[in-house]
């Protein structure tokens, strides 16, 4: 299993105010990260697979929908000390499409 209860109480506490803060705009970004990355190295090795080609499309659509709800509500420059940092950790791109 990929996701253990271990990794996502990490995940919360880097990127949330807690382990138990699965709330957080930016540690749900960081979770959808962490899983589109495992989709995507899993889509490489099965190219048939279209179940697990649309679930990453599906989560990439969702991860999109949060970053943009942070760029409204915090606006990319006002955000620098959190949302933009914690983009270009994961290495998302805010800017583009």
């Amino acid at each position: 299993m990929y996701l253990t209860p271990e990794i996502k109480k990490n995940i919360f506490k880097e990127y949330g105010k807690s382990e138990f803060d699965t709330g957080n705009i930016d540690a749900q970004v960081a979770l959808f990260t962490y899983r589109i990355k495992h989709l995507t190295e899993h889509d490489k090795q099965n190219s048939k697979d279209k179940v697990t080609e649309r679930a990453l499309v599906r989560l990439v659509g969702k991860r999109r929908k949060l970053l943009d709800y942070l760029k409204e509500t915090h606006g990319i420059e006002a955000a620098a000390g959190g949302g933009v940092a914690m983009a270009r950790a994961l290495g998302i791109d805010l800017l583009g499409q």
